[in-house]
């Protein structure tokens, strides 16, 4: 039996519902990434699950006793308290007849906050935005659930803490349906797509890259399907209008199915308008943008940047990674030339025009409504040299002509941050500085950010925790560790990882054995190539064959995951076949080791 089962599930909140007629079943073991545009009740959805809101229509049926737990995409206004009472407050009312296990409650809290390596009793109010999220977690935890619903989990959390969050999630290993805009947490967590398009439901039973092959299809269908439609209800109309003796010769039956095909036309959802974003381009700048020359800077005795220089160049595109409060931002003002550093100087090259799209969203008014935040009291806006209407140029950024004149304070996450983006876009610049960008939205916007940024010719600066839209777009990083050191890595995230990878092999090759001290004098150095012992000869003997087995192996291993049935197995058998490759890439990279090792000997 299902764990969840949703028939026929209506709500709405005024307009075209939210959820219209929706089917989902949920079943145990399940890891299920829940897809959809900014504010089409994705989050909705998982309230409807918890238990949170009911229905306007349709039945919920949960299997007896099930418990659900729930991380809402935002921190909840006013919770205060210790980590311990707040991870406490996330276990089932007690039974009056079950006072005296309160030692069980107690153990659960503790258990749950050592595996997620929390102190019981910091405040909360005093914890950084990663680690609030990371609490929230512990309290969705704590009661055991069956079904974890994640509401953007990865929101506010460094690289570090996201793959944390990632390996805790695999090793938990229960049910799991969850909301993300992060492509590589979907990438990795996802054995099932579902998607929520215009009110309905669409089960894809697939990984998230076989889901993006079969969405491209069925959209190209749609389009084919519903212009075949319009053609036909374009020649009905024309028809029905025609003159008096074509009037008294219709035949009845026609005018009836013109009448359900303007009815039919009426019902159609279509797709929503697809987000238009384009960047104004300033004159070129110089060839050298930005000096870095060994600048320092602290705050509070924290060093946040030590003894740094770089240099930056016409269209680098550069991208800043650190933990949470290590000075991301602090650096990229710092760079911009919005703080002086303590010692050590940035120079600027010539004709630089600047853009800045602020994390905190402080840009925005909240006072002002849409088209005041972006027009500053103009009616048109000039973009890459000619006039156009703002109203039309907000309707680019999905705002239609109807919300323009409302206060920001209504708009969702995703909302402010298209705001934002419409906003430092109007503006001609050959220099971006975005902090965050990618916060919020949903993964079509982002991706249609991401090919924007790609084409531009000018400089970026980005701070960013997303890894795939890091290994997409930047040409290098600056890699803060949190201690005022800052490296500099050419290429991206994974190159990053691919260097961090290399520089602890060598470590723990050039570390010494453990064993007894070796003697004051050492033994000389033998004359010529030592000789191979028989079982040494042997070994090496029978390397390349077993190289080969491994290596093919891992051929047909790879080529399994990439067949389409490959996700939908159980859980457990993906995760031995994952693990098996990790296997044997550690045993690929022994095996030629070794058999450099005795080669040369």
């Amino acid at each position: 039996m299902a764990l969840i089962s949703l028939q026929g599930v209506g709500l709405g909140f005024g307009g075209h519902p939210l959820l219209d007629g929706v089917d989902l079943q949920i079943e145990r073991g399940e890891w299920i990434g829940l897809l959809g545009r900014n504010g089409c009740g994705k989050s909705t959805l998982l309230k409807l699950l918890n238990g949170d809101l009911l229905p306007e229509e349709g039945i919920i049926s949960r299997q007896q006793n099930l418990k659900t737990g729930y991380l809402p995409q935002e921190v909840p206004i006013g919770l205060s308290g210790t980590i311990y009472d707040i991870t406490a407050s996330g276990l089932s009312a007690p039974d009056i007849r079950d006072e005296e296990n309160g030692w069980q409650r107690q153990l659960k809290v503790e258990q749950i906050l050592s595996r997620m390596q929390l102190n019981p009793q910091a405040d909360f109010n005093f914890l950084s935005a990663g680690l609030k999220r990371r609490v929230l977690l512990a309290r969705s935890l704590v009661n055991n659930p069956d079904l974890l619903l994640l509401d953007e989990p990865t929101n506010h959390l460094d690289i570090e803490a996201i793959n944390w969050m990632e390996d805790f999630l695999v090793r938990w290993g229960r049910t799991l349906l969850f909301v993300t805009h992060d492509r590589s947490f979907l990438q990795r967590l996802s054995t099932r797509i579902i998607e929520l398009d215009r009110g309905r439901l669409f089960d894809w039973h697939c990984s998230y890259a076989t889901f993006l092959q079969r969405k491209e299809a069925v959209l190209a269908a749609e389009q084919e399907q519903n212009a075949v439609f319009d053609k036909k209800l374009a020649q009905e109309e024309a028809w029905i209008r025609q003159g008096i003796e074509a009037r008294r010769t219709r035949n009845e039956g026609r005018v009836r199915a013109l009448k359900r095909l303007r009815e039919l036309r009426q019902e159609r959802r279509d797709q929503p308008g697809k987000l238009r974003m384009q960047i104004q381009e300033e004159r070129r700048s110089g060839r050298l943008v930005m000096d870095v020359d060994r600048i320092n800077y602290a705050f509070n005795d924290q060093t946040i940047v030590r003894d740094f220089s770089t240099t930056i160049q016409r269209g680098d595109k550069v991208g800043i990674i650190g933990p949470n409060g290590s000075g991301k931002t602090t650096l990229l003002r710092l760079l911009m030339g919005d703080l002086k550093p303590q010692s050590g100087e940035v120079r600027h090259g010539t004709n630089l025009a600047l853009s800045y799209f602020d994390q905190l969203r402080s840009q925005l008014d909240e006072s002002r409504s849409i088209l005041d935040n972006v027009g500053q009291g103009r009616d048109t806006i000039t973009v890459n040299g000619k006039q156009r209407n703002l109203i039309g140029y907000l309707e680019d950024f999905l705002f239609t002509s109807d919300r323009v004149h409302a206060p920001i304070s209504a708009l969702s996450g995703g909302e402010r941050n298209r705001l934002l983006l419409a906003r430092l876009l109007a503006q001609p610049a050959n220099l971006l500085v975005l902090d965050e960008p990618t916060n919020d939205l949903d993964v079509e916007t982002l991706e249609l950010l991401e090919d924007l940024l790609l084409d531009y010719s000018g400089t970026l600066l980005l701070v960013s925790h997303d890894r795939a839209f890091l290994n997409n777009l930047v040409t290098k990083l600056l890699v803060l560790d949190g201690d005022g050191n800052i490296t500099e890595i050419i290429g991206g995230y994974d190159d990053w990882q691919r260097e961090k990878q290399s520089q602890t092999a060598e470590k723990e090759d050039t570390r010494p054995p453990k064993t007894a001290p070796a003697p004051a004098v050492p033994p000389p150095p033998p004359a010529g190539p030592r000789k191979l012992s028989y079982r040494e000869q042997r070994e090496l003997a029978e390397l390349p064959e077993k190289i080969e087995a491994l290596e093919i192996e891992q051929m047909q291993l790879a080529a399994s995951m990439n067949e389409p049935p490959f996700f939908q197995q159980e859980k457990d058998a993906v995760a031995r076949v994952v693990d098996r490759l990790h296997a044997i890439e550690k045993e690929l990279a022994q095996a030629y080791q070794r058999w450099g090792e005795l080669d040369q000997a």
